[in-house]
């Protein structure tokens, strides 16, 4: 028998397989026990084994099914995805429907012409400095302006900046809370949350959801079973359910986290792309919300900012947590902020972004109901025409590991339901398809062939044949 502490290298072996393709995606590993006897192992070494292959993000365990080889990831720089031996023909070229980073016809030369007043030497020598938490009160009107929504606009004086919208969320996070504390969130959330919970210690306590997102009295229980110390949620397009909270639902949420003394923290990222949603929770409390929003969906990854707008009575403890973290904004973006928000008025750059972007959205939503939904692909589908999302849960047999992997191998590349999933106990059998970064023609396309590799899993789980 090995020795309890060669769960290591035994996860070495096993990852070898996957990388060799002896195992391949969607392969369900033997139970711990069997797998044991089979390795000639202890029982808790196995039990290791699955757990580091897991942390590696090699496998994933669905409660009452067992664990299974995940897909593939694609190497970065948008290499192509490949599955099992590296002998054979080469992988098709990825359709990436994972990254969402919208991009619409003349972005870029708005943004150079906007940017080119910045260039002067005596300016950019200016422009190029490092800025404090707080920025410039040029910076701090013109973010007031970019995320003002409902009736609501925060005051320029609460207006703090990050790097971009993880900077955001991990200042607004570690401000509010300590190692060891516990912090309510959806459910199923957006994954930069979870890595940023896991690097800054706190425990992500999920909370149920409906059509309309958090529910107010299961958010109540999780408190009242254990303290929380805040909560982040996403009230507008939720990510990766675009669902949007109601007038009654946020109020409801107000009013339990008013009762139970909880601090918020909101994201608004994907905000723009629904003007007519309800005013957010920080308009309703404004003593216990931090707002926070960004311009990489609104703009590009590469040339964004962090916005966050606090309590009066938090700013010194957010300003501290920018500052220890070295998340504060570059001076370049805020100066550049001021130039593409313009005056303010609905003139500016990001407001006319906004609006194609809200078009083009729409028009992604049509080529899903047209390549996907209305070819016959089964399960249900979460989607909102204002989106640039969709949520595909998958009907049985079908697990979201084989499908990604299925998927993978025809050179299309979708995120599992786990990597949204908080805990590993309930992961939804569900993947999400990013509808914003390859051009409609090929999304169509790519749409297609996910409709074709669904009637196939169909057409294999009626003879009885396991998916694969």
């Amino acid at each position: 028998m090995a020795g309890r502490d060669d769960y290591r290298r035994v996860a070495d072996d096993v990852a070898r397989e996957i990388e060799a393709g002896t195992l391949r995606a969607g392969d369900q590993l033997p139970p711990q026990r069997l797998f044991a006897r089979r390795r000639r192992i202890a029982n808790s070494t196995a039990i290791r084994v699955y757990g580091e292959l897991a942390r590696r993000g090699l496998v994933v365990g669905e409660v009452g099914r067992g664990t299974f080889v995940r897909a593939t990831a694609p190497h970065p720089g948008g290499a192509a995805l490949t599955e099992g031996p590296a002998a054979g023909p080469p992988a098709p070229p990825v359709v990436n429907l994972e990254l969402n980073y919208p991009v619409v016809a003349g972005q870029s030369e708005l943004m150079s012409r906007a940017l080119a007043p910045l260039l002067r030497p005596d300016v950019l020598l200016e422009a190029t400095r490092t800025a404090a938490p707080d920025g410039t009160p040029q910076a701090r009107d013109a973010a007031a302006s970019v995320v003002a929504r409902g009736g609501w606009r925060p005051e320029p004086e609460r207006v703090l900046f990050a790097g971009n919208s993880r900077q955001a969320i991990a200042a607004a996070l570690s401000s509010l809370a300590r190692p060891g504390d516990r912090v309510g969130v959806e459910e199923v959330t957006y994954p930069l949350v979870k890595a940023v919970a896991a690097q800054l210690g706190l425990r992500l306590v999920p909370v149920a959801m409906d059509e309309q997102g958090m529910l107010p009295g299961a958010l109540a229980d999780a408190h009242r079973k254990a303290s929380l110390s805040c909560v982040y949620v996403q009230p507008t397009l939720q990510n990766p359910l675009s669902v949007t909270a109601g007038e009654a639902r946020r109020q409801q949420l107000v009013d339990v986290v008013q009762e139970l003394r909880l601090a918020v923290v909101e994201d608004g990222t994907w905000g723009f792309l629904a003007p007519d949603a309800p005013a957010p929770l920080a308009a309703r409390l404004p003593d216990r919300v931090v707002f926070l929003d960004s311009l990489s969906k609104r703009l590009a990854p590469g040339l964004t900012v962090g916005m966050l707008a606090a309590p009066p009575g938090h700013l010194d403890a957010l300003a501290r947590a920018l500052r220890s973290g070295a998340w504060t904004a570059g001076a370049f973006n805020l100066a550049a902020l001021v130039r593409w928000a313009g005056d303010g008025a609905g003139g500016g750059i990001l407001a006319t972004l906004a609006s194609a972007k809200r078009a083009d959205a729409a028009v992604r939503h049509g080529i899903v109901r047209e390549r996907l939904i209305d070819a016959g692909a089964r399960g249900r589908f979460r989607i909102d025409p204002r989106s640039y999302y969709c949520w595909w849960e998958l009907p049985a047999p079908w697990r979201a590991e084989t499908f990604v992997g299925a998927a993978a191998e025809r050179g299309i590349a979708v995120t599992p339901g786990s990597a949204f999933a908080v805990t590993g106990h309930g992961v939804p059998g569900a993947v999400r398809i990013g509808l914003a970064s390859p051009p409609p023609e090929v999304l169509a396309g790519a749409l297609g062939v996910l409709a074709e590799i669904s009637q196939a899993c169909r057409a294999r789980a009626a003879s009885g044949a396991r998916p694969s």
